[in-house]
C-alpha cells in the first residue's frame, strides 16, 4: 500500500504535519517508535492550552491525526530507500511506501546515513546534530523533508508543532501543484 505521505515520529511535529496531511485529504501514515521526549514534559507554555502533562499532549495530537483519517503505526523506522516514485521506509514491523517523507524525529537523526540526509551542528541546548534543511523543510534528498527538532528548530512543543504544519503545508502543496491553505470557519 502506497502514501502520499510518510512522516517519521508522532510527537508535536510529526503529530501536526499528520492532522495536516490527513486534512487535506491525503493519504497519510505515522509511524511512531514511542519515543518522544514530550513524554517527559510538563507543559504550561502552550498557547490554547493552560497546562498539560506531555504524554497528554501526545495523546490528544495522535487523537485529532486518527480523527481525519491518518493511519498511525508503532514502530521504529530503520531505514529510507529511495524508489521508482518515492520512497520506501523499512520498519521493525514492516515496509511502506510514501511518495514524500516528513521526518520529525526529535532529538534522534540517525536515520541519516541511511537515507543519505545532510546534518549540521545543532544550535538548542544538548541537541547535538540536526538534519540540514532550507527554509520550507527540504533536506537535500528530493521528497524527504524534516520537522521540528530534527530540523533545527527550539524543543518547545507550540514551536516544533508550528514547524510540523509549515512543513506538511509545504509537502501538500508541492502535491497539489498549487499553494495549499487550510482555513476553518465556525459554523453558524
Amino acid at each position: 500500500m502506497s502514501y502520499d505521505i510518510a512522516i517519521i515520529g508522532a510527537g508535536p511535529a510529526g503529530a501536526s504535519a499528520a492532522l495536516f496531511a490527513a486534512k487535506a485529504g491525503k493519504k497519510t501514515i505515522v509511524i511512531d517508535s514511542d519515543q518522544s521526549i514530550t513524554k517527559r514534559a510538563w507543559v504550561e507554555n502552550h498557547y490554547g492550552v493552560m497546562e498539560i502533562t506531555g504524554p497528554d499532549l501526545v495523546d490528544v495530537g495522535k487523537k485529532q491525526v486518527a480523527k481525519f483519517g491518518a493511519e498511525l503505526v508503532q514502530g521504529k523506522v530503520t531505514g529510507i530507500t529511495k524508489t521508482g516514485e518515492g520512497f520506501q521506509l523499512a520498519s521493525e514491523n514492516g515496509t511502506y511506501e510514501a511518495k514524500h517523507v516528513i521526518v520529525a524525529t526529535g532529538v534522534s537523526v540517525d536515520l541519516a546515513e541511511s537515507a543519505g540526509l545532510n546534518t549540521k551542528p545543532g544550535t538548542e541546548p544538548r541537541i547535538k546534530t540536526v538534519f540540514d534543511v532550507d527554509a520550507s523543510g527540504k533536506t537535500n534528498v528530493p521528497g524527504i523533508w524534516a520537522a521540528g527538532t530534527a530540523a533545527g528548530v527550539s524543543v518547545h512543543t507550540i514551536i516544533t508543532a508550528g514547524d510540523g504544519a509549515k512543513v506538511a503545508i509545504n509537502v501538500i502543496s508541492e502535491l497539489n501543484g498549487e499553494r495549499y491553505v487550510d482555513h476553518d470557519v465556525m459554523k453558524s
